[in-house]
């Protein structure tokens, strides 16, 4: 007998996809891998997708938006360095999984030039918060510092205190020692 057709099967297929990069790394994802995680038979991979690059994309166009959303969570009710601040020294946003998942994207998109536009779109995107509060160049800078100091955060042996990376945040920012960032 027939099964209908599950109306979520496309949905968790993209999230089996970066499931499947959190397990095996971009290179280790197949279409098998990615069926067996989702649940669905192998012959919905090519129902929905063309390939493996354009399941990739959307895969990662869709962690993007998510990461963007909660990029944009830590500035609602906070003044904005120590929102920054706050996502770096924090837990929330830098989960395993989303540092995994940045690291694959980063890895990949140096080869793909698809997903290089993803991420510039991300970036973009993230400058353009940072714009709510600070000068295109100075948004653009701390976007770079988030980036970097996120993933110097969660590799390093000795991790910044949450006072050093105000101050660093701060600096970039332009605001004198003796006022606080806005």
């Amino acid at each position: 007998m027939r099964r209908a057709n599950d109306p979520q099967r496309r949905e968790k297929i993209v999230q089996a996809t970066l499931d499947a990069v959190i397990a095996h790394g971009i290179h280790g994802v197949t279409h098998r891998k990615i069926a067996m995680i989702a649940e669905v038979p192998l012959g919905s991979m090519t129902y929905y997708f063309s390939g493996i690059d354009e399941l990739l994309m959307e895969a990662f166009g869709r962690f993007t938006d998510r990461m963007l959303l909660q990029y944009q969570d830590f500035f609602a009710d906070v003044k904005a360095c120590h929102a920054i601040t706050d996502m770096i020294y924090g837990s929330q946003v830098t989960t395993p999984d989303n540092m995994e998942l940045m690291y694959q994207l980063y890895a990949f998109a140096s080869r793909k030039p698809a997903l290089k536009t993803v991420m510039q779109n991300w970036m973009l995107r993230s400058q353009q918060t940072l714009e709510q509060w600070f000068d295109p160049v100075t948004a653009r800078a701390l976007d770079a510092f988030i980036e970097g100091m996120t993933l110097h955060f969660v590799t390093d042996k000795k991790p910044l205190q949450r006072e050093d990376i105000l101050l660093m945040v701060e600096r970039i920012a332009g605001i004198p020692a003796t006022v606080s960032c806005a």
